[in-house]
């Protein structure tokens, strides 16, 4: 937020004009007005909005959304340590497609974008639906936002009999052997048991909110969700830099 407060008048002027050229020729949003002058009291109130749509229609979702970003970046740091740069480009969503030496996307025009040897940041999102999205200014650093996969919604349901399962020091420790990660074979490798039971065992993690599971290729990968990392550590929030 203090990001956006500290926009300079430049840079509102030039992206509050991107947002005008989709209007009529000659039209301009004259709520942007204030703006456009880049005042202190206007990007004030602008911050205000976004805090206040973020308490109401995100913070209570967090937890969903933040599951859903983690596992995503599960998969493609796999597909990098598995295949290397090519491996993690061919691993991106089917709207997305790595022909060496091209990247293509679906997007809504057609455009190209040419990195001459800069580099090219990945960024997960929740919030994108069907294409990705490429920042618009060519100076600024090369962005492509894709969208992950979106799990069934968060259940609210009061705890019922998966609370009385969760117990136990077996569950425990696969809960653990979990970490940053890890397929059905190599849970069960990590926390001594059979294929079917490090299955069943995901299966009611996942179930009470602890674990998220995406399949990747021909098998499955289990990460933990924030509520799962936070019982790991005690009901510790996660330490942020």
């Amino acid at each position: 937020m203090e990001a956006v407060r500290a926009t300079t008048p430049e840079r509102l002027r030039a992206e509050i004009a991107m947002v005008d050229d989709r209007g009529a020729p000659g039209t301009r949003r004259a709520g942007l007005a204030p703006l456009r002058e880049g005042g202190a009291e206007p990007l004030g109130r602008l911050v205000g909005a976004l805090r206040d749509y973020h308490r109401a229609a995100v913070e209570p979702y967090w937890p969903h959304i933040q599951s859903a970003v983690e596992a995503d970046r599960a998969i493609r740091g796999r597909a990098l340590l598995d295949g290397g740069t090519g491996e993690l480009l061919a691993s991106l969503p089917p709207v997305i497609r790595w022909r060496a030496p091209v990247l293509e996307a679906d997007y809504p025009v057609d455009r190209d974008l040419h990195l001459d040897g800069r580099g090219l940041l990945l960024q997960p999102s929740f919030f994108c639906r069907g294409a990705p999205v490429v920042l618009r200014d060519p100076l600024l650093p090369p962005v492509l936002v894709y969208p992950v996969a979106h799990p069934a919604a968060p259940g609210f349901a009061e705890p019922g009999p998966w609370l009385g399962r969760l117990l136990g020091q077996t569950r425990s420790t696969v809960l653990r052997a979990i970490g940053d990660g890890c397929t059905t074979s190599e849970l069960a490798r990590r926390a001594g048991v059979s294929l079917a039971s490090a299955s069943q065992h995901a299966c009611v993690l996942r179930e009470a909110g602890l674990v998220h599971t995406l399949r990747h290729g021909s098998s499955v990968l289990h990460t933990l969700t924030p509520l799962g990392g936070s019982l790991l550590r005690g009901g510790a929030p996660l330490a942020v830099s």
